[in-house]
């Protein structure tokens, strides 16, 4: 992978409230451009907000339409990668947490959260495709993953085995207290990072949502060794910008005695591998 400039959004979104929080995060999305940000992430459905009632999912969108032609125009016009979170539905009125990717190209990626929390499971569907991304510009492949998904090891095994340089989990996670949430997160990210030899990069929603919920906000990069690169603990609104370098990476996956998937028992193992690793949906604006 060649250097990249990486800016993780904090984002207050009110649930239900589309629009205005469109605006913002496309306030945010321009600032951390214009602080040379290539590859920009909100937290998990910060669009149209998160909620764990389901009324106020009935803003949710069909992909393509009138959120994703927004976040792809900002995406062409600034020549950035821009992901960030949506209640989904489909034409049979299912909803899912959706994370889009908006590519400089003009393309659309779309990774629906594979793992619902027991809080979602009545009013969110679960997606069925591991998700990676390619950036060509920058030899990068990037792997999905939300929230929930963070607490399945396997997910970021079959990300990793699939080429994964950098994984990216936005979080819509409520309740606590910043550095009570920063603490969770280290018991279990800093092992995804140290144990697949990859950048993990993490967002939170913060503030009151309007909706009965409450997230601390907190951002942080992690290096493939698992060290904390980058943190902003702050329950306000902003972004953290941070370099993820080539020569980082390959100084651990170099070393004989810090890289462990090339030692993986795969004759002893089934292989994550066999599940679909690409699939999902993929929209073209012309």
């Amino acid at each position: 992978m060649k250097d990249i400039t990486a800016a993780l959004a904090v984002h207050a979104s009110a649930a239900g409230r589309t629009g205005e929080n469109l605006e913002k995060c496309l306030s945010l999305a321009c600032r951390a451009a214009d602080k040379g940000a290539e590859l920009i992430m909100f937290p998990e459905m910060n669009i149209t907000g998160y909620t764990s009632k389901q009324s106020p999912l009935l803003s949710g969108e069909v992909i393509p339409g009138p959120i994703t032609t927004a976040l792809s125009l900002f995406a062409v016009k600034r020549s950035v990668t821009l992901l960030a979170g949506m209640a989904e539905t489909d034409k049979q009125g299912r909803y899912f947490a959706s994370q889009v990717a908006a590519l400089p190209c003009g393309a659309l990626q779309v990774y629906r959260k594979i793992h619902i929390s027991p809080a979602e499971k009545n009013f969110l569907t679960p997606g069925n495709h591991i998700k990676i991304i390619q950036l060509p510009d920058h030899d990068i492949t990037l792997g999905m993953a939300l929230c929930y998904d963070a607490h399945f090891p396997e997910l970021f095994l079959a990300l990793a085995l699939k080429g994964a340089d950098i994984i990216l989990i936005p979080h819509a996670s409520p309740f606590g207290t910043t550095e009570e949430k920063f603490r969770s997160w280290m018991r279990h990210l800093r092992a995804r990072a140290f144990d697949n030899g990859l950048f993990v990069l993490a967002c939170n929603q913060a503030g009151e949502n309007h909706s009965g919920l409450t997230f601390p906000g907190l951002a942080v990069a992690l290096g493939p060794d698992g060290r904390i690169i980058g943190k902003r603990l702050d329950n306000t609104e902003g972004i953290l910008v941070v370099t993820l370098e080539q020569q980082t990476i390959e100084s651990v996956r170099n070393h004989r005695m810090k890289y462990f998937l090339p030692h993986r028992r795969n004759d002893l193992f089934n292989s994550p591998t066999r599940l679909p690793l690409t699939g999902g949906s993929e929209y073209m604006h012309f």
